[in-house]
């Protein structure tokens, strides 16, 4: 009776360790699922390939899945988007014309003898 308590036991553990490899290597994708990251599919795929190579390619899995946000896109960033960057570089170009025809506005009321001096 005992042999085939210890036999069912052995089966169930190595069930039990088969899948929580498997949902080990789906951590990655599951992460990437979560940050609809573009690539999911890819990462996905090298996880299977991943177990066949005794792991070797799962930390960059990780590293892949983590780098991308949908907000944010890639990498680190201050948390604007670079069509928040375009439109705050507008703005500064627009107030920088503003000047520079305010300046233009104003030398052309000096008189004319002191213009072009000091320059």
């Amino acid at each position: 009776m005992l042999d085939y308590f210890a036999l069912g036991l052995l089966i169930f553990v190595g069930l039990i360790l088969f899948y929580g490899i498997i949902l080990l290597h789906d951590i990655p994708y599951e992460i990437a699922v979560h940050r609809n990251h573009p690539h999911q599919d890819a990462i996905h795929a090298t996880g299977w390939v991943s177990l066949f190579t005794l792991h070797a390619l799962w930390p960059f899995l990780w590293i892949w899945a983590m780098a991308y946000r949908e907000d944010r896109g890639w990498g680190f960033s201050d948390g604007h988007s670079p069509k928040s960057h375009v439109v705050h570089l507008e703005q500064q170009v627009a107030a920088l014309q503003g000047r520079i025809e305010r300046l233009e506005a104003s030398a052309g009321q000096l008189p004319s003898d002191n213009r072009g001096e000091g320059i």
